[in-house]
């Protein structure tokens, strides 16, 4: 199956800030693993006054870098793209520090209600104290001393996720919703693939010239990228859809197909990923399943299809 050209190269130069364009410096926490890359990345965006963008995990290490970049400058706003925790955290002690008011979408909250017997299996991954003192809307604007950004509401790898708009420079910081280096997951019920799809279609719209993701390195041509991302999350769909025509009643036995040249580690996060695309398979009319939809149902083509 294609992919877009995922750009694995990154130096994460832990406990130092980085410059990343005119005006942004990116500091990178030491939390690498199979869904952070090499860490969590944070950005600083200003010169005299400042918005740390993702400050990231409640880290030692990380609190101290950050605090060493801002010094001598003012922290105005802590702006969150969404509340894993992995990303919001460290908000509230740097707040205590600095004063700095925060900034998100709202608090965290799944794409939709638990099912009856549903347990969420990224429930110990979220930041559920975020509350953000500034909620935004999509398109609203904060600013600093020469600096804009605007709220660019994108759920799907979770409901409350907002990417943030530098205004005037094309920059985008995209959270986790595009990175560079991989896709994104999206499980339910935290995560949506039609609203991950609709939010990615908004972003092709907007033509940025700079992507800066939450995880590893810029995505620097981004409108040939996402339309690959596109095209890559349609056919992982479409490979859902073939392999419940072809027999598969069962996640376990789809995950095993599409993703055998996959580390079997990730095999977990990839059922969360197909269950994604059969919710959204379901909603329209593709599929059909045996009572609710759920990693251990079972799914067969819809009638007449």
């Amino acid at each position: 199956m294609d992919s877009p050209a995922f750009d694995l190269a990154f130096e994460p130069a832990y406990g130092r800030a980085v410059p990343v364009a005119p005006g942004v410096e990116r500091v990178t926490v030491n939390n690498p693993g199979p869904f952070t890359f090499f860490g969590t990345n944070s950005y600083i965006v200003g010169s005299s006054s400042v918005a740390v963008i993702d400050p990231g995990p409640e880290d030692e290490a990380h609190y101290q870098a950050l605090m060493a970049a801002l010094a001598g400058r003012a922290v105005t706003h802590i702006v969150v793209s969404h509340t894993h925790r992995d990303h919001s955290p460290l908000s509230r002690r740097l707040q205590a520090a600095t004063g700095a008011v925060t900034v998100g979408q709202g608090p965290h909250r799944p794409a939709r209600p638990l099912r009856e017997g549903e347990v969420n299996p990224f429930s110990e991954s979220s930041d559920l104290s975020f509350v953000p003192d500034i909620a935004l809307s999509d398109g609203e604007t904060i600013s600093g001393d020469g600096w804009s950004l605007s709220a660019v509401l994108t759920p799907g790898h979770t409901a409350n996720h907002v990417a943030f708009a530098l205004k005037g420079r094309d920059i985008l910081f995209s959270g986790d919703h595009v990175m560079a280096w991989s896709t994104s997951i999206v499980a339910p019920p935290d995560g949506s693939m039609a609203d991950y799809m609709e939010s990615l279609e908004r972003l092709i719209e907007r033509q940025d010239r700079l992507l800066l993701p939450g995880h590893g390195g810029p995505v620097t041509k981004p409108p040939s990228f996402l339309r690959a991302l596109k095209a890559h999350r349609l056919k992982r769909g479409q490979a859902v859809l073939a392999r419940v025509q072809a027999g598969d009643r069962g996640i376990a036995e789809m995950v095993k197909a599409i993703y055998r040249d996959t580390d079997p580690k990730l095999h977990g996060a990839a059922a969360l990923s197909v269950l994604a695309h059969i919710e959204d398979l379901l909603e329209r009319g593709e599929i059909a399943a045996d009572g609710p939809p759920s990693l251990a149902a079972s799914y067969r083509p819809a009638q007449g299809r």
